[in-house]
């Protein structure tokens, strides 16, 4: 896990990077010389018309073709990538992060178009249709992961006021993307477009979807780096993984006292098992309620003087965050844990004497990486199958594309426990999801199958109207 590859710094030799600063300079500079060169060799401009001979550009005819994109990158270095930095515990602005989960979304987008646009290209559609189409799927998908984890996990997001809650909601920089969702969002945005260019949307999809699992490949691997989407606890193997102090995987093995070597399960009271507690005068939500059935011989909770049933709770203590250095960000600075029993301070330990790392867990995020890799090779080997034995229906490689993904999500979600189940069943909403993208791709399967390929011979009208 690396969430952050490294920090853009707030400051250099007193200066700030942003806002009004170094990376304003540079633009003026690089405006400056731009006028300058414009002035010294005018380029030439196109005639309106085919009799008329080219001009050269004026320094007023580049600000007026330039001038737009100028003033929109000054107001981005301004106003928004100062909000974007990090802070410090005392709220100190210390950089902007450079994530290694936008790292590979970006070459998630950046390999899948491109193969998208070649295949479109041999498909006789041209690549121009992906490019037009892949903005609004970027956007959609990534609306629709930001709405699905909303929706999922609403009450993380739930703040005193409306506007902190939307802000909160609207923190992508936080994290927390569902894939699910941009996959249903993307394919949304997506058919909207198609539809509206009058676009074969069967045919589309045969050409992208093989796509979608590279980016899948790639973003999975992101998820690696932010420590998201992992699986449960096993034994050390060639497919686990440990996470640092400060992953989400570290945090639930510490709350549940399993790091400092204890064995419990939750306690439930007439309160559900959640109190409210105070430490140093800070009021903090409790974790839940836990029963000790058994404590490891000299572990940090034996020194604590935990014993068997007792009924404890575990919280993050902020007391020893608050001594970290104030160049790093709020977020990389390490809790200890505080254990109560009863409202009574059991043991505080600090961050240096927990364990390095977390325990041994499902590396399910390669898991899906590589499993992403076989179905795009799948789906191509399905593709010259199909073209070797003369079958002409559009949607097939679609269709069946996304019943590999359902079925392989549904496999994964079982040695996942970021997601709870639903509806009163241990299947979490991905699975759910699944069971629907299934259901849904067999029925339109068999109707693909029965009506033929009617949008075959269109692709000569198509290419026309696009």
């Amino acid at each position: 896990m690396r969430r952050t590859l490294f920090l853009i710094p707030h400051e250099i030799a007193g200066i700030p990077f942003f806002g009004v600063g170094w990376l304003l300079a540079a633009l003026a500079i690089f405006i400056a010389l731009r006028l300058v060169f414009a002035a010294i060799r005018p380029s030439p401009i196109q005639p309106a018309s085919p009799g008329e001979a080219p001009r050269p550009a004026t320094v007023g005819h580049v600000i007026a073709h330039e001038g737009g994109l100028w003033a929109f990158l000054g107001l981005l270095i301004v106003f928004l990538l100062p909000r974007l930095e990090l802070e410090n515990l005392a709220g100190d602005p210390v950089g902007l992060p450079i994530r290694g989960y936008g790292m590979f979304l970006m070459l998630a987008a950046i390999c899948s178009v491109s193969l998208a646009a070649w295949r479109a290209q041999r498909a006789g559609l041209g690549s121009d249709a992906i490019f037009r189409l892949a903005p609004w799927t970027f956007v959609g998908g990534l609306l629709g992961a930001r709405i699905f984890y909303v929706v999922q996990y609403y009450q993380d997001f739930l703040r005193p006021t409306w506007g902190e809650t939307i802000s909160s909601m609207a923190a992508l920089t936080q994290g927390g993307l569902v894939v699910y969702g941009g996959f249903i969002g993307g394919f949304l945005a997506s058919a909207w477009v198609i539809t509206r260019h009058r676009q074969p949307l069967w045919k589309l999809g045969d050409v992208i979807v093989p796509c979608i699992f590279v980016g899948l490949f790639f973003g999975r691997l992101g998820c690696l780096m932010n420590g998201c989407c992992y699986g449960g606890v096993c034994e050390p193997n060639a497919l686990s993984v440990q996470f640092p102090p400060g992953s989400n995987v570290y945090v639930d093995q510490l709350l549940t006292g399993k790091l400092i070597g204890l064995t419990a399960r939750p306690h439930v009271d007439d309160e559900s098992g959640v109190t409210e507690t105070s430490l140093e005068g800070k009021q903090i939500r409790r974790n839940k309620l836990w029963m000790v059935k058994s404590v490891d011989p000299g572990s940090l909770a034996e020194q604590a003087g935990i014993e068997s049933g007792q009924v404890l709770t575990f919280v993050l203590d902020p007391g020893f965050a608050n001594l970290a250095p104030p160049d790093i960000p709020a977020e990389d600075a390490l809790p200890g844990l505080a254990v109560l029993r009863d409202g009574e301070l059991v043991a505080r330990i600090p961050p240096d004497q927990l364990p390095s790392r977390a325990d041994p867990v499902w590396a399910t995020q390669i898991i899906s990486s590589v499993m992403a890799a076989v179905m795009l090779v799948v789906l191509l080997i399905l593709e010259r199958i199909m073209h070797a034995s003369g079958v002409r229906i559009d949607g097939i490689l679609m269709l069946c594309g996304f019943i590999a993904y359902a079925v392989l999500r549904i496999v994964l979600e079982w040695v996942r426990v970021d997601e709870e189940g639903q509806f009163g069943t241990s299947l979490s909403i991905s699975q759910w999801v699944s069971l629907g993208v299934i259901i849904a791709s067999a029925i339109a399967l068999v109707f693909r199958f029965r009506s033929g390929d009617p949008d075959h011979h269109e692709p000569s009208k198509v290419a026309d109207a696009t």
